[in-house]
């Protein structure tokens, strides 16, 4: 199996758990309040059934009609895919959930994607879900090395060496930070983790930047 096919697999996989986990929620927990500033748990299921249907040239469209705001994009995509009942929205996902479709960018942004917004509602509705972390590992070396510009947390790593206890890994130069490659995933993206997560001489200066 090439990397590419590696790759998706393992996005059509995290999908997968991630509807079968969101098929066993309340009525009122589609309006949690997820990790992304702003919005629900239905709209981050929103969200990603737009991403997941999303082509290159989509995602050039979007821009254009969002004036190149991505925020706006992001909003405009949420509107169009978030249905009245979110049960709906979940079924729209179960069937976007083996497309290859994905915008500009490296492959390895469907794994940020796929890991990160499974995690940001996770979290916050008390599932606990367990990720591959060979898989998580090749999310957060691309965070490590993208800047904020295009998403990634490379800024906000900089000067630190992550190390995911759970693979071999080790990523940086400076102060270890250790954690499970979610954690450090989640981190690096700006998220916040919880108290004891994060170990090392590191971890002080990279909780206080996602803070």
């Amino acid at each position: 199996m090439s990397d590419r096919n590696t790759l998706w697999t393992a996005v059509h996989e995290e999908r997968r758990r991630l509807a079968d986990d969101l098929a066993q929620i309340s009525a009122d927990q589609w309006d949690v309040p997820s990790l992304c500033p702003g919005w629900t748990v239905h709209d981050v299921l929103a969200h990603l059934v737009d991403s997941a249907s999303t082509t290159r040239w989509g995602f050039v469209r979007q821009m254009f009609a969002a004036r190149g705001d991505f925020d706006r994009a992001n909003e405009a995509g949420i509107e169009r895919h978030r249905a009245a009942d979110p049960r709906q929205t979940l079924e729209a996902f179960r069937a976007v959930i083996d497309l290859t479709s994905t915008p500009p960018g490296p492959l390895a942004t469907r794994l940020v994607e796929a890991y990160v917004h499974g995690e940001d509602v996770r979290r916050p509705l008390g599932i606990e879900a367990a990720y591959p972390p060979e898989h998580v590992a090749t999310a957060l070396e691309y965070m490590t090395r993208t800047g904020a510009t295009f998403g990634g947390g490379r800024e906000r790593v900089a000067g630190l060496c992550l190390r995911p206890v759970d693979t071999d890994h080790h990523l940086g130069e400076g102060a270890a930070v250790r954690g499970s490659a979610i954690a450090l995933l989640m981190a690096a993206s700006g998220r916040p983790v919880d108290v004891g997560e994060l170990s090392g001489a590191g971890a002080p200066t990279l909780t206080a930047r996602i803070g």
